[in-house]
């Protein structure tokens, strides 16, 4: 799961801040490393390192930034890599000289890694998909023939949405991308599924100048003051060239909508909206239904008070206590300088992270029976450290909710959640879990009632998902035991530490 944003400005205008601007609202898609890329009429200029947005970027970066053109990316390291090496935008010289940003997750990279190699001769440097997807898009680009105008090769926009739909047609899994064109503009596209998102706006200048913005969120465009064109949508590609004319089409042969359920439970801000659905209406109708699960599963709850775990979480906890018609407070007070703990590779990080993260208010608990809302519980470790955390301060009772269903499977879309026997649900019964958590009592929102929700949300616009960590079912449909098995070995945290050490040696060799 990564952040992208991609703005293309007027001749002669900067747009070096407005993509900085983005980027950190973007920043909670991604904590690892952050990157931009500028194009100032036919050259590029890169910057991008670990660390957050207001680390990486310094002014002395955002001076040699020029240029009307710019991609940014922030990012979270799917299979468990910190190498610097693997920050993005991605940037390759042929043809045209062209620079990605990528959010997702390509389920046949290892196959493609060999086509890349050896069948379009061309160079990987780093071990990640997205380096492979701007490959296949730079390969598929050489296959056309620009046209020959004065003197002068150019692109038709045709011949660049046949590009996109031959990579669709090599290229498995998730991918929502934004690409940089030397001398041409800027082209975004999102993988047959919609599986991540991505959504187009149009800042309008007082001289009715436009500038176009591309991003993962819809929070990012409005927060440049950008009005809404439209979701990208799946199969689609949008390519708006230097004069500002939009060009689009749809580049797969069947295309359906079926996005990451997970974006409206965790990911995405509750200020954004996602195909059409708002992420704050979502949680809501979460929060209301989980409230009537209770209700149903436990009459006689006697619950004193609601507490959400901040942040995700608040919303709807605060739905559940107005359905229930309990007093909801602040239970916890989050440290707002610690990042998200569920993107934070390794689970040592984690833990310490947690007490880092979290106070508990302690008149808040004492003598009470209190129920903690959650959006989710993947491993389980945090979940059991704040239950603690609230017996320790006198809770008499610490009733545990989860607005989203046992997380089971693997995430292949872009979302490192880890393997499953490292999950809290793996082979165990609710009662075992509540008792692995440390609570007294636990429950999940169903399957139905989280579909229900962002569909009744969304109005009726969306209606089918990805919710493959909850079902095992893979929306693309190419995903074998095999594979699996790999992603699991990936995604242990000690394959984790061996990586980010051989990341880090490979990374001082090269220096010396």
């Amino acid at each position: 799961m990564c952040g992208i944003i991609g703005i293309l400005a007027p001749e002669g205008a900067e747009v070096r801040q407005q993509v900085y601007d983005g980027l950190l609202v973007l920043q909670h898609r991604g904590q690892d490393a952050a990157g931009m890329v500028t194009c100032d009429k036919e050259r590029f200029h890169q910057r991008k390192s670990n660390g957050m947005v207001n680390d990486v970027f310094r002014q002395h970066h955002m001076d040699l930034l020029g240029g009307n053109m710019g991609i940014g990316h922030v990012r979270y390291p799917t299979a468990g890599s910190s190498s610097s090496a693997e920050a993005q935008p991605f940037y390759t010289n042929s043809p045209y000289g062209m620079a990605l940003a990528h959010n997702g997750n390509l389920t046949n990279a290892g196959k493609l890694l060999h086509e890349v190699i050896h069948l379009d001769r061309r160079h990987v440097n780093t071990n990640s998909d997205s380096e492979i997807l701007l490959n296949i898009l730079a390969s598929e680009l050489g296959r056309t023939h620009a046209t020959q105008i004065e003197g002068e090769l150019y692109l038709d926009f045709e011949d660049l949405f046949d590009a996109v739909e031959r990579v669709n047609a090599r290229v498995n899994g998730s991918y929502a991308a934004i690409t940089m064109l030397s001398g041409y503009g800027i082209l975004a596209f999102r993988d047959p599924f919609g599986i991540r998102p991505l959504i187009h706006g149009v800042k309008r200048g007082e001289d009715g100048d436009k500038t176009h913005v591309f991003a993962s969120e819809s929070v990012a465009l409005t927060a440049l003051g950008c009005e809404i064109i439209g979701d990208v949508r799946p199969g689609e590609a949008v390519f708006v060239d230097e004069k500002g004319h939009i060009r689009r089409r749809i580049c797969h042969p069947s295309p359906v909508l079926k996005p990451c359920i997970f974006e409206h439970v965790y990911f995405a801000r509750p200020d954004s909206v996602i195909d059409g659905v708002s992420v704050y209406e979502a949680r809501i109708k979460m929060g209301e239904k989980l409230a009537n699960r209770i209700i149903e599963n436990l009459p006689n709850h006697g619950i004193d008070v609601v507490m959400p775990i901040p942040d995700s979480g608040r919303i709807s906890a605060m739905e559940v206590a107005r359905t229930l018609g309990i007093e909801y407070r602040e239970g916890f007070v989050k440290n707002r300088y610690v990042g998200r703990t569920f993107i934070m590779p390794g689970q040592a990080i984690r833990q310490d992270s947690v007490r880092k993260k979290l106070n508990p208010i302690p008149h808040e608990f004492q003598g009470k029976r209190v129920l903690l809302v959650d959006d989710s519980i993947v491993r389980g470790n945090t979940s059991r450290k704040i239950v603690q955390l609230a017996r320790d301060v006198g809770a008499k009772e610490v009733f545990f909710a989860s607005a989203a269903p046992p997380v089971l499977h693997p995430n292949v879309y872009g979302i490192d959640m880890p393997a499953k026997e490292e999950y809290i649900a793996h082979n165990r019964t609710n009662e075992e879990i509540t008792q692995a958590i440390g609570a007294d009592w636990l429950i999940y929102q169903s399957l139905e009632d989280l579909q229900d929700a962002v569909i009744e949300a969304g109005r009726g616009i969306l209606t089918e998902f990805d919710s493959s960590c909850f079902t095992g079912e893979y929306v693309c449909g190419t995903i074998t035991p095999e594979y699996l098995t790999s992603v699991e070995e990936a995604r242990k945290d000690g394959a984790k530490r061996k990586k980010n050490t051989s990341d880090e040696t490979i990374e001082i060799h090269n220096k010396e």
